[in-house]
Protein backbone atom coordinates (compact mmCIF):
# COMPACT_ATOMS: atom_id res chain seq x y z
CA UNK A 1 0.00 0.00 0.00
CA UNK A 2 1.44 3.24 -0.99
CA UNK A 3 1.85 6.25 1.37
CA UNK A 4 -1.06 8.31 -0.35
CA UNK A 5 -3.36 5.50 0.37
CA UNK A 6 -1.99 4.56 3.71
CA UNK A 7 -2.47 8.36 4.59
CA UNK A 8 -6.49 7.85 3.14
CA UNK A 9 -6.73 4.84 5.83
CA UNK A 10 -5.72 7.19 8.64
CA UNK A 11 -7.68 9.60 7.77
CA UNK A 12 -4.13 11.78 7.78
CA UNK A 13 -3.62 14.67 5.29
CA UNK A 14 0.41 13.54 4.37
CA UNK A 15 2.15 14.61 1.23
CA UNK A 16 3.84 12.13 -0.41
CA UNK A 17 7.15 12.60 1.30
CA UNK A 18 6.25 12.86 4.68
CA UNK A 19 4.10 9.73 5.66
CA UNK A 20 5.54 9.99 9.21
CA UNK A 21 2.69 9.92 11.21
CA UNK A 22 0.79 7.33 8.89
CA UNK A 23 4.23 4.97 9.57
CA UNK A 24 3.81 5.18 13.32
CA UNK A 25 0.15 4.35 13.34
CA UNK A 26 1.03 1.67 10.93
CA UNK A 27 3.39 0.06 13.68
CA UNK A 28 1.36 0.65 16.39
CA UNK A 29 -1.12 -1.84 14.68
CA UNK A 30 1.32 -3.91 13.54
CA UNK A 31 2.54 -3.97 17.26
CA UNK A 32 -1.09 -4.76 18.66
CA UNK A 33 -1.48 -7.42 16.02
CA UNK A 34 1.90 -9.57 17.47
CA UNK A 35 0.68 -8.90 21.13
CA UNK A 36 -2.40 -10.93 20.02
CA UNK A 37 -0.91 -13.22 18.11
CA UNK A 38 1.17 -14.37 20.91
CA UNK A 39 -1.23 -14.32 23.98
CA UNK A 40 -4.19 -16.35 22.10
CA UNK A 41 -7.08 -17.14 24.63
CA UNK A 42 -9.68 -20.16 23.86
CA UNK A 43 -13.53 -19.62 23.65
CA UNK A 44 -15.32 -18.55 26.32
CA UNK A 45 -11.67 -17.73 27.86
CA UNK A 46 -10.39 -14.30 26.44
CA UNK A 47 -10.35 -12.70 29.42
CA UNK A 48 -7.26 -10.54 29.12
CA UNK A 49 -7.52 -10.37 25.46
CA UNK A 50 -11.01 -8.78 26.52
CA UNK A 51 -8.70 -6.53 28.88
CA UNK A 52 -6.55 -5.22 25.98
CA UNK A 53 -9.71 -4.55 24.05
CA UNK A 54 -11.27 -2.27 26.31
CA UNK A 55 -8.49 -0.24 27.16
CA UNK A 56 -7.67 0.08 23.21
CA UNK A 57 -10.76 1.73 22.68
CA UNK A 58 -10.95 3.76 25.40
CA UNK A 59 -8.16 5.09 24.55
CA UNK A 60 -9.63 5.66 21.21
CA UNK A 61 -12.83 7.97 22.36
CA UNK A 62 -14.94 5.18 22.83
CA UNK A 63 -17.64 3.90 25.82
CA UNK A 64 -17.15 0.67 26.73
CA UNK A 65 -18.71 -1.55 28.63
CA UNK A 66 -17.41 -5.02 29.26
CA UNK A 67 -18.44 -8.72 30.79
CA UNK A 68 -21.80 -9.11 27.50
CA UNK A 69 -22.55 -12.53 26.66
CA UNK A 70 -19.34 -14.07 28.81
CA UNK A 71 -16.04 -11.71 28.04
CA UNK A 72 -17.47 -9.89 25.19
CA UNK A 73 -17.54 -6.60 25.33
CA UNK A 74 -19.53 -3.41 23.23
CA UNK A 75 -17.50 0.27 22.68
CA UNK A 76 -20.30 3.07 21.89
CA UNK A 77 -19.11 6.17 19.86
CA UNK A 78 -22.10 8.80 19.43
CA UNK A 79 -21.56 11.63 17.04
CA UNK A 80 -24.77 13.54 16.45
CA UNK A 81 -28.03 12.15 14.93
CA UNK A 82 -27.85 9.65 12.09
CA UNK A 83 -28.15 5.52 11.70
CA UNK A 84 -26.20 3.40 14.39
CA UNK A 85 -23.95 0.86 12.70
CA UNK A 86 -22.44 -2.28 14.10
CA UNK A 87 -18.80 -3.44 13.54
CA UNK A 88 -17.76 -6.81 14.89
CA UNK A 89 -14.77 -8.60 15.73
CA UNK A 90 -14.29 -11.73 17.12
CA UNK A 91 -11.55 -12.80 19.81
CA UNK A 92 -11.14 -16.77 20.46
CA UNK A 93 -8.14 -18.92 18.81
CA UNK A 94 -7.91 -22.63 18.22
CA UNK A 95 -6.10 -25.71 20.21
CA UNK A 96 -3.79 -25.92 17.85
CA UNK A 97 -0.02 -26.20 18.03
CA UNK A 98 1.33 -23.28 15.71
CA UNK A 99 4.04 -24.17 13.37
CA UNK A 100 4.72 -20.84 11.25
CA UNK A 101 8.01 -20.59 12.06
CA UNK A 102 7.62 -16.93 12.81
CA UNK A 103 9.72 -14.94 15.69
CA UNK A 104 6.56 -13.80 17.42
CA UNK A 105 4.80 -17.41 16.89
CA UNK A 106 2.91 -18.37 19.71
CA UNK A 107 3.88 -20.62 22.28
CA UNK A 108 0.86 -20.52 24.33
CA UNK A 109 -1.30 -22.87 26.72
CA UNK A 110 -4.21 -23.36 27.91
CA UNK A 111 -6.69 -25.94 29.09
CA UNK A 112 -9.69 -26.85 27.16
CA UNK A 113 -13.30 -27.42 28.63
CA UNK A 114 -12.10 -31.36 28.83
CA UNK A 115 -9.66 -30.24 31.26
CA UNK A 116 -6.44 -30.66 28.86
CA UNK A 117 -3.77 -29.06 28.71
CA UNK A 118 -3.53 -27.86 24.74
CA UNK A 119 -1.40 -25.50 22.71
CA UNK A 120 -3.04 -22.11 21.32
CA UNK A 121 -2.95 -20.15 17.95
CA UNK A 122 -4.70 -18.03 16.31
CA UNK A 123 -5.22 -19.73 12.97
CA UNK A 124 -8.28 -18.52 11.90
CA UNK A 125 -7.41 -14.57 11.83
CA UNK A 126 -9.39 -13.40 14.87
CA UNK A 127 -6.16 -11.45 15.49
CA UNK A 128 -6.01 -9.21 12.60
CA UNK A 129 -9.74 -8.85 12.90
CA UNK A 130 -9.79 -7.32 16.58
CA UNK A 131 -6.65 -5.36 15.11
CA UNK A 132 -8.23 -4.20 11.95
CA UNK A 133 -11.61 -3.24 14.36
CA UNK A 134 -8.73 -1.17 16.33
CA UNK A 135 -7.76 0.31 13.76
CA UNK A 136 -11.16 1.27 12.34
CA UNK A 137 -11.93 2.95 15.72
CA UNK A 138 -8.75 4.46 16.08
CA UNK A 139 -9.11 6.52 12.42
CA UNK A 140 -13.05 7.21 12.56
CA UNK A 141 -12.46 8.79 16.18
CA UNK A 142 -10.02 11.10 13.95
CA UNK A 143 -12.33 11.51 11.14
CA UNK A 144 -15.46 12.72 13.26
CA UNK A 145 -16.91 15.71 11.03
CA UNK A 146 -16.91 12.95 8.09
CA UNK A 147 -19.44 11.08 9.96
CA UNK A 148 -22.97 11.23 11.61
CA UNK A 149 -24.60 9.14 13.85
CA UNK A 150 -23.50 6.34 16.52
CA UNK A 151 -20.47 3.30 15.88
CA UNK A 152 -21.16 0.19 17.92
CA UNK A 153 -18.38 -2.06 17.94
CA UNK A 154 -18.24 -5.53 19.23
CA UNK A 155 -15.90 -7.87 20.53
CA UNK A 156 -17.47 -10.95 20.52
CA UNK A 157 -16.21 -14.06 22.43
CA UNK A 158 -16.61 -17.98 21.49
CA UNK A 159 -17.20 -17.69 17.35
CA UNK A 160 -15.58 -20.80 16.87
CA UNK A 161 -17.57 -22.88 19.05
CA UNK A 162 -20.68 -21.13 17.50
CA UNK A 163 -21.73 -19.43 21.06
CA UNK A 164 -20.51 -15.63 21.44
CA UNK A 165 -23.29 -13.96 19.40
CA UNK A 166 -25.82 -16.09 20.75
CA UNK A 167 -24.24 -15.22 23.90
CA UNK A 168 -24.47 -11.37 23.81
CA UNK A 169 -27.73 -11.51 21.88
CA UNK A 170 -28.78 -13.36 25.01
CA UNK A 171 -26.89 -10.64 27.41
CA UNK A 172 -29.21 -7.91 25.96
CA UNK A 173 -26.72 -6.46 23.67
CA UNK A 174 -29.44 -4.64 21.16
CA UNK A 175 -31.75 -4.04 23.97
CA UNK A 176 -29.35 -2.31 26.46
CA UNK A 177 -27.32 -0.91 24.11
CA UNK A 178 -28.48 0.10 20.71
CA UNK A 179 -30.54 -1.71 17.48
CA UNK A 180 -28.17 -1.39 14.33
CA UNK A 181 -29.26 -0.14 11.02
CA UNK A 182 -26.26 -1.86 9.81
CA UNK A 183 -24.13 -4.78 11.06
CA UNK A 184 -20.70 -5.00 9.22
CA UNK A 185 -17.65 -7.60 9.89
CA UNK A 186 -14.81 -8.94 7.99
CA UNK A 187 -13.04 -12.48 7.70
CA UNK A 188 -9.09 -12.98 6.82
CA UNK A 189 -9.50 -15.22 3.53
CA UNK A 190 -6.10 -17.86 3.08
CA UNK A 191 -6.61 -17.77 -0.65
CA UNK A 192 -7.14 -13.75 -1.83
CA UNK A 193 -3.53 -11.88 -1.62
CA UNK A 194 -2.94 -9.44 0.98
CA UNK A 195 -4.75 -6.34 -0.46
CA UNK A 196 -7.31 -7.54 -2.28
CA UNK A 197 -11.43 -7.92 -0.55
CA UNK A 198 -13.68 -10.41 -1.79
CA UNK A 199 -17.69 -9.98 -1.73
CA UNK A 200 -20.80 -12.30 -1.70
CA UNK A 201 -24.38 -11.14 -2.05
CA UNK A 202 -27.04 -13.85 -0.18
CA UNK A 203 -26.31 -16.69 1.19
CA UNK A 204 -21.90 -16.44 2.35
CA UNK A 205 -21.85 -19.34 4.39
CA UNK A 206 -24.04 -22.01 5.79
CA UNK A 207 -26.08 -22.99 8.76
CA UNK A 208 -23.81 -25.75 10.74
CA UNK A 209 -24.92 -28.20 12.88
CA UNK A 210 -22.69 -31.35 15.03
CA UNK A 211 -24.63 -34.24 15.39
CA UNK A 212 -24.22 -37.14 17.34
CA UNK A 213 -25.49 -41.05 16.55
CA UNK A 214 -24.92 -43.70 18.99
CA UNK A 215 -25.93 -46.86 17.21
CA UNK A 216 -26.43 -49.48 19.41
CA UNK A 217 -26.37 -53.38 19.14
CA UNK A 218 -26.11 -56.66 20.59
CA UNK A 219 -22.39 -57.58 20.93
CA UNK A 220 -20.86 -61.30 20.97
CA UNK A 221 -18.30 -63.59 19.80
CA UNK A 222 -16.95 -62.72 16.45
CA UNK A 223 -17.21 -66.42 15.42
CA UNK A 224 -20.95 -66.65 15.92
CA UNK A 225 -22.49 -63.46 14.25
CA UNK A 226 -25.55 -64.86 13.88
CA UNK A 227 -26.16 -64.72 17.57
CA UNK A 228 -25.22 -60.88 17.58
CA UNK A 229 -27.27 -57.43 16.20
CA UNK A 230 -23.56 -56.28 14.73
CA UNK A 231 -23.60 -52.24 14.86
CA UNK A 232 -20.61 -52.27 13.16
CA UNK A 233 -22.13 -53.38 9.89
CA UNK A 234 -25.19 -51.07 11.08
CA UNK A 235 -23.43 -47.74 11.04
CA UNK A 236 -21.58 -48.93 7.37
CA UNK A 237 -25.36 -48.94 6.35
CA UNK A 238 -26.24 -45.67 8.37
CA UNK A 239 -22.84 -43.72 6.67
CA UNK A 240 -23.88 -45.06 3.19
CA UNK A 241 -27.54 -44.26 3.34
CA UNK A 242 -27.35 -40.84 4.82
CA UNK A 243 -25.52 -39.88 1.50
CA UNK A 244 -28.64 -39.97 -0.29
CA UNK A 245 -30.24 -37.86 1.59
CA UNK A 246 -27.61 -35.05 -0.54
CA UNK A 247 -27.80 -36.72 -3.35
CA UNK A 248 -31.52 -38.38 -3.76
CA UNK A 249 -33.38 -36.08 -1.49
CA UNK A 250 -32.67 -32.19 -2.42
CA UNK A 251 -32.83 -30.16 -5.55
CA UNK A 252 -29.19 -30.40 -7.23
CA UNK A 253 -29.07 -26.86 -7.00
CA UNK A 254 -30.08 -26.79 -3.04
CA UNK A 255 -26.41 -26.98 -1.74
CA UNK A 256 -25.80 -29.18 1.10
CA UNK A 257 -23.21 -31.76 3.02
CA UNK A 258 -23.49 -34.85 5.70
CA UNK A 259 -19.88 -35.34 6.10
CA UNK A 260 -19.21 -38.58 8.74
CA UNK A 261 -15.99 -37.13 10.23
CA UNK A 262 -15.59 -39.72 12.78
CA UNK A 263 -16.59 -43.45 13.25
CA UNK A 264 -15.58 -45.50 16.46
CA UNK A 265 -16.82 -48.61 17.15
CA UNK A 266 -15.07 -52.10 18.54
CA UNK A 267 -12.42 -53.49 20.48
CA UNK A 268 -10.77 -56.33 19.18
CA UNK A 269 -10.65 -58.74 16.10
CA UNK A 270 -13.41 -61.10 17.45
CA UNK A 271 -15.24 -59.54 18.93
CA UNK A 272 -18.79 -57.89 18.13
CA UNK A 273 -19.28 -55.09 20.32
CA UNK A 274 -22.46 -53.54 21.03
CA UNK A 275 -22.41 -49.88 20.23
CA UNK A 276 -20.77 -47.36 17.98
CA UNK A 277 -20.38 -43.71 17.45
CA UNK A 278 -20.45 -41.86 14.58
CA UNK A 279 -20.01 -37.99 14.97
CA UNK A 280 -21.05 -35.71 11.74
CA UNK A 281 -21.38 -31.93 10.28
CA UNK A 282 -24.51 -31.51 8.42
CA UNK A 283 -24.06 -27.92 6.42
CA UNK A 284 -26.77 -26.18 4.49
CA UNK A 285 -27.74 -22.66 3.55
CA UNK A 286 -31.94 -22.15 4.05
CA UNK A 287 -33.33 -23.48 6.93
CA UNK A 288 -35.96 -25.31 5.45
CA UNK A 289 -33.26 -27.89 4.03
CA UNK A 290 -31.23 -27.75 7.38
CA UNK A 291 -34.72 -29.44 8.98
CA UNK A 292 -35.02 -31.52 6.25
CA UNK A 293 -31.45 -32.91 6.67
CA UNK A 294 -31.89 -33.41 10.23
CA UNK A 295 -35.10 -35.19 10.01
CA UNK A 296 -33.69 -37.50 7.54
CA UNK A 297 -30.99 -37.89 9.46
CA UNK A 298 -33.39 -39.57 12.32
CA UNK A 299 -35.05 -41.15 9.78
CA UNK A 300 -32.41 -43.35 8.43
CA UNK A 301 -30.69 -44.32 11.00
CA UNK A 302 -34.12 -45.52 13.06
CA UNK A 303 -35.25 -46.85 9.56
CA UNK A 304 -31.96 -48.83 9.25
CA UNK A 305 -32.09 -50.25 13.09
CA UNK A 306 -35.57 -51.45 12.22
CA UNK A 307 -34.65 -53.27 9.26
CA UNK A 308 -31.89 -54.83 10.88
CA UNK A 309 -33.87 -55.93 13.58
CA UNK A 310 -33.05 -54.45 16.53
CA UNK A 311 -35.80 -53.93 19.21
CA UNK A 312 -37.17 -50.53 19.96
CA UNK A 313 -35.20 -49.67 23.10
CA UNK A 314 -31.89 -50.37 20.56
CA UNK A 315 -32.83 -48.35 18.27
CA UNK A 316 -29.88 -45.18 17.65
CA UNK A 317 -29.79 -42.33 19.67
CA UNK A 318 -29.77 -38.75 17.51
CA UNK A 319 -28.13 -35.65 19.58
CA UNK A 320 -27.68 -32.35 17.67
CA UNK A 321 -25.32 -30.88 19.56
CA UNK A 322 -26.26 -27.61 20.72
CA UNK A 323 -23.11 -25.57 18.57
CA UNK A 324 -25.69 -24.40 16.10
CA UNK A 325 -24.15 -21.69 13.77
CA UNK A 326 -27.03 -20.27 11.28
CA UNK A 327 -26.38 -19.34 7.91
CA UNK A 328 -25.07 -15.52 6.70
CA UNK A 329 -26.81 -13.64 4.76
CA UNK A 330 -25.41 -10.73 2.92
CA UNK A 331 -28.37 -8.51 2.57
CA UNK A 332 -27.65 -7.71 -1.01
CA UNK A 333 -29.27 -3.84 -1.43
CA UNK A 334 -26.52 -3.47 1.30
CA UNK A 335 -23.80 -5.88 0.00
CA UNK A 336 -23.84 -3.47 -3.14
CA UNK A 337 -23.13 -0.29 -1.35
CA UNK A 338 -20.26 -1.77 0.50
CA UNK A 339 -19.06 -2.87 -2.74
CA UNK A 340 -19.28 0.50 -4.24
CA UNK A 341 -17.63 1.61 -0.87
CA UNK A 342 -14.73 -0.41 -1.25
CA UNK A 343 -14.10 -0.09 -4.53
CA UNK A 344 -14.05 4.05 -4.38
CA UNK A 345 -11.85 3.33 -1.68
CA UNK A 346 -9.31 0.42 -2.86
CA UNK A 347 -10.01 0.86 -6.54
CA UNK A 348 -12.24 -2.04 -8.80
CA UNK A 349 -9.17 -4.14 -9.15
CA UNK A 350 -8.93 -4.88 -5.57
CA UNK A 351 -12.95 -5.78 -4.81
CA UNK A 352 -13.39 -9.36 -6.02
CA UNK A 353 -16.72 -11.25 -6.39
CA UNK A 354 -16.58 -14.60 -4.70
CA UNK A 355 -18.47 -17.88 -4.64
CA UNK A 356 -20.10 -19.21 -1.37
CA UNK A 357 -18.74 -21.12 0.69
CA UNK A 358 -19.92 -24.17 3.20
CA UNK A 359 -18.06 -22.73 6.44
CA UNK A 360 -20.01 -21.27 9.18
CA UNK A 361 -19.86 -18.14 11.07
CA UNK A 362 -22.29 -16.98 14.27
CA UNK A 363 -22.13 -13.30 12.71
CA UNK A 364 -25.49 -14.40 10.88
CA UNK A 365 -27.13 -14.74 14.43
CA UNK A 366 -26.83 -10.77 14.52
CA UNK A 367 -29.06 -10.26 11.09
CA UNK A 368 -31.86 -13.21 12.74
CA UNK A 369 -33.64 -11.02 15.28
CA UNK A 370 -36.83 -9.98 15.32
CA UNK A 371 -35.56 -6.63 13.66
CA UNK A 372 -33.85 -8.84 10.61
CA UNK A 373 -30.93 -6.14 10.65
CA UNK A 374 -29.37 -6.06 7.23
CA UNK A 375 -25.83 -7.36 7.69
CA UNK A 376 -22.81 -8.03 5.46
CA UNK A 377 -19.42 -9.55 6.23
CA UNK A 378 -16.57 -9.93 3.64
CA UNK A 379 -13.68 -11.50 3.03
CA UNK A 380 -10.10 -9.63 3.70
CA UNK A 381 -6.89 -11.03 1.81
CA UNK A 382 -4.22 -12.39 3.54
CA UNK A 383 -1.64 -14.01 1.91
CA UNK A 384 1.84 -11.92 1.10
CA UNK A 385 0.62 -11.66 -2.48
CA UNK A 386 4.07 -13.46 -4.09
CA UNK A 387 3.31 -16.22 -2.69
CA UNK A 388 -0.06 -16.30 -3.49
CA UNK A 389 1.21 -15.82 -7.28
CA UNK A 390 3.84 -18.14 -6.96
CA UNK A 391 1.17 -21.09 -5.67
CA UNK A 392 -1.52 -19.78 -8.35
CA UNK A 393 2.02 -20.36 -11.38
CA UNK A 394 2.29 -23.50 -9.72
CA UNK A 395 -0.50 -24.94 -9.02
CA UNK A 396 0.10 -25.81 -5.26
CA UNK A 397 -2.17 -25.01 -1.99
CA UNK A 398 -1.48 -22.49 -0.04
CA UNK A 399 -2.24 -23.04 4.25
CA UNK A 400 -5.62 -22.90 4.64
CA UNK A 401 -7.30 -20.88 7.98
CA UNK A 402 -7.10 -23.56 10.76
CA UNK A 403 -3.78 -24.58 9.57
CA UNK A 404 -1.22 -24.45 11.82
CA UNK A 405 1.26 -23.13 8.93
CA UNK A 406 -1.39 -20.36 8.44
CA UNK A 407 1.03 -17.18 8.45
CA UNK A 408 -0.75 -13.80 7.35
CA UNK A 409 0.76 -10.83 5.61
CA UNK A 410 0.05 -8.94 8.82
CA UNK A 411 0.88 -5.42 7.18
CA UNK A 412 -1.23 -5.13 4.44
CA UNK A 413 -3.37 -7.02 5.39
CA UNK A 414 -4.37 -4.91 8.51
CA UNK A 415 -4.03 -1.86 6.72
CA UNK A 416 -6.54 -2.97 3.98
CA UNK A 417 -8.59 -4.19 6.71
CA UNK A 418 -8.57 -0.61 8.22
CA UNK A 419 -9.16 1.03 5.11
CA UNK A 420 -11.74 -1.37 3.61
CA UNK A 421 -14.01 -0.78 7.05
CA UNK A 422 -13.24 2.71 7.59
CA UNK A 423 -14.53 3.28 3.84
CA UNK A 424 -17.71 1.10 4.64
CA UNK A 425 -18.43 3.04 7.94
CA UNK A 426 -17.68 6.71 6.29
CA UNK A 427 -20.44 5.87 3.51
CA UNK A 428 -22.92 4.32 5.74
CA UNK A 429 -22.50 7.28 7.78
CA UNK A 430 -22.08 9.77 5.82
CA UNK A 431 -22.70 13.45 6.93
CA UNK A 432 -25.28 15.26 5.23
Amino acid sequence: MDSKLIAAVFGLTLLWGAPAQADTESKYLEDLYKHFHQNPELSLQEVETAKRMKAELEVAGFQVTSGIGGTGLVAIMKNGDGPTLMLRADMDALPLKEQTGLPYASSAKGVNQMGQEVSIMHACGHDIHMTSLVGTARNLARQKDKWSGTLMLIAQPAEEVGKGAKAMLADGLFERFAQPDFNIALHVNASLPAGVVGYTSGYALANVDSVDIKVHGIGGHGAYPHTTKDPVVLAAYIVTALQTLVSRELSPLDPAVVTVGSIHGGSKHNIISDNVHLQLTVRSYSDETRAKLLAGIERIAEGQAQAFGLPRDKWPEIEIKDEFTPSTYNNPALNQRVVSALSAALGDKQVIKMEPVMGGEDFGRYGRTSANIPGVIYWLGAVEPEKYEAAKKQGTSLPSLHSPFFAPNRVKTIETGVASMSAIALDLLASE
